[in-house]
């Protein structure tokens, strides 16, 4: 079980201590699967803090922290910080050594939400980095010749799916306004990465092995994944200098870089020449690219503000739907194996989530309820529905107050796992939380530079109208496809104390949910936070995390009249508690860890 690839004691106290996440598999749909927590450990710090992740408990600090999803992109980050970086610097390096170890999740191709608490001014604000629909994109771009919708693979593989990149922007804005390092600085790790080689890890290797079939679609991105035609092996070195060169340009010439000139005309190329599925995106749409900020959404919980990214994310006001609704319970006296708490716990999301499918995307767009959503009185009217003894038995949409008289019909868009998850603090008490994604896992896996670029848009509804009644999420140019991604800073009287988020499709709504109650209610560290095993509720199965306790609840949930799945549910949550120091957790399902002074 343990791997002579890098130092043993490490492996071996990795795998024995959390034998079940070893065990797990890639999601049955999308590749994007558990981790044996096997990674490259470069010093005796990341040694320290895999063992921390092994043992179950968190990592501390006094300074700073950072928390990601590889142990080299967060070294990248512990870097900056040490230097007297910001958050936001430290976020730049983490990104872009992201974007080279774990291309399956993130990178410049795609698009990511920031959270931003400022220590200076005590202002929470948000960044949009979504990426856009392209002007030449129509509400039937994912339907066939007679007006159904495409399978999904089919809109995903290819130039169809691609909307314009927000990702490279969003690092160039936030550098902008919260920034001290030099910019071209913050580049040194991932350029110095893919000019001499990083290892592949067992993840990585893992998901191209899954995945082969798709990479091998397009020329290449065969070559880099599947070099003389066999999928990369852990423990390969590999190299990319194309992604080195696509960062010297960063570096040197900013975003505009990107946004123009060559490496512009080869996204634009590469998408609308995909061999069976070209897709329209133009030089314009990279052109016109801005990111947009926003004002957080927050909602209460117990004595806490939980503040994140509003529309076109679902995300905060999905989260904080569930928490509100769960506020008037006592869930701290239930606790964590009580199958009355997760049966509210289940039958809360379910709400939320209806209330998600039929009112929540893009507010640029579409008129939204966004206040009424989380206004506590609907939310009390809402939890009156859980004053049963079982499963509900029909979940339907709320009505929230409005302010217009439009109303939209029910979405069923399909969003599956990926993405990726940054939590930092920096020595001046700036806090950021930044999920980061190119969708589904090697996105559209269409590769041009030495990054992948995404499938976002079929994050929109492939319908247009269901019974003559539009839908919100329908596609339209310009539009940002709604997303599940929550990044999440958690206040309490005017002060950040818990930064948190996930990858995992709209499950991500469910893990963060998860894991601030068992912060707040069960009075869980942040490591055993994150670890914790998950039970998930959408839209009427309670998914239970397979090999883990969690499957212990089936037959109770079960006898709820709720109807239950085992299956693997990987996270990759990163978190860091901001009181009395630092703690941070790194989910133990994938190769990340927490790193701090």
């Amino acid at each position: 079980m343990c791997s002579n690839w890098f130092p043993t004691v490490v492996a071996c106290a990795l795998t024995l201590a959390s034998p079940v996440f070893a065990q797990q598999t890639a999601d049955d749909v999308a590749p994007e699967g558990a981790s044996d927590g096997q990674v490259q450990a470069l010093t005796d710090e990341v040694i320290a803090a895999l063992k921390a992740k092994a043992d179950g408990v968190p990592v501390k600090a006094e300074t700073w922290m950072v928390a990601a999803a590889n142990p080299l992109a967060v070294e990248a980050g512990a870097k900056v910080l040490a230097a007297g970086g910001t958050a936001a610097d430290a976020m730049v390096a983490v990104q872009v050594v992201l974007g080279l170890v774990e291309p399956q999740s993130s990178g410049l191709g795609g698009g990511a939400f920031l959270v931003w608490y400022d220590a200076a001014s005590g202002r929470l604000t948000t960044l949009d980095g979504r990426e856009t629909a392209p002007r030449e994109a129509s509400p039937t771009l994912f339907q066939d010749e007679n007006g159904e919708p495409l399978k999904f693979f089919d809109a995903v593989v290819g130039g169809l799916s691609v909307g314009t990149p927000g990702t490279p922007a969003l690092l160039e804005e936030a550098h902008r306004r919260w920034g001290r390092s030099p910019w071209p600085g913050l580049f040194e790790d991932g350029i110095r990465l893919a000019d001499e080689g990083f290892v592949v890890s067992p993840r990585l290797a893992g998901l191209i092995q899954v995945d082969a079939d798709r990479l091998a679609r397009f020329p290449e991105t065969a070559n880099y994944f599947l070099p003389d035609g066999e999928p990369l092996a852990q423990g390969q070195r590999l190299t990319n200098p194309d992604y080195a060169e696509t960062l010297r340009v960063l570096a040197s010439e900013g975003a505009a870089g990107f946004y123009g000139g060559e490496i512009a005309a080869d996204i634009v190329r590469t998408v609308r020449n995909a061999p069976g599925n070209p897709g329209g995106l133009s030089g314009v749409d990279l052109a016109l690219y801005q990111v947009i900020e926003r004002e957080p959404i927050c909602a209460a919980y117990r004595s806490y503000e939980v503040c994140g990214m509003g529309p076109p994310s679902s995300g905060a006001l999905t989260v904080g739907q569930i928490l509100g609704m769960l506020d008037s319970y006592d869930l701290a006296a239930m606790g964590p194996e009580s199958a009355e708490a997760w049966r509210l716990i289940g039958d809360a999301s379910r709400l939320a989530f209806a209330d998600r499918g039929r009112y929540m995307a893009d507010s640029d767009f579409i008129p939204m309820p966004t206040r009424g959503l989380i206004d506590p009185a609907y939310l009390a009217e809402r939890a009156e529905l859980l004053n049963d003894t079982g499963a509900l038995t029909e979940v339907a949409p709320g009505n929230p107050e409005f302010d217009h008289a439009l109303n939209w019909a029910d979405d069923a868009s399909i969003e599956l796992p990926s993405t990726s998850h940054i939590s930092i603090v920096d020595a001046y008490g700036n806090v950021l939380s930044m999920t980061t994604t190119i969708e589904n896992g090697f996105g559209s896996r269409l590769m041009t530079n030495g990054f992948l670029l995404n499938n976002e848009l079929t994050d929109f509804s492939f319908r247009t109208h269901r019974d003559g009644v539009p839908i919100a999420n329908r596609i339209e140019p310009g539009k940002r496809p709604r997303s599940s991604m929550s990044p999440t800073i958690v206040m309490q009287d005017g002060s950040p104390v818990l930064a948190i988020g996930s990858p995992g499709g709209s499950r991500i709504i469910g893990y963060v949910a998860k894991s601030i109650i068992a912060w707040a209610d069960w009075g869980m560290d942040v490591q055993q936070a994150v670890a914790l095993p998950h039970l998930v509720n959408r839209f009427g199965t309670y998914d239970v995390e397979v090999g883990t306790s969690a499957e212990g609840f089936a037959d109770m949930l079960g006898e709820l009249g709720f109807e239950v799945n085992a299956r693997d549910l990987t996270s990759g949550l990163h978190a860091i508690e901001i009181r009395d120091g630092l703690h941070g957790g790194a989910d133990p399902r994938r190769e990340g860890i927490a790193l701090g002074e």
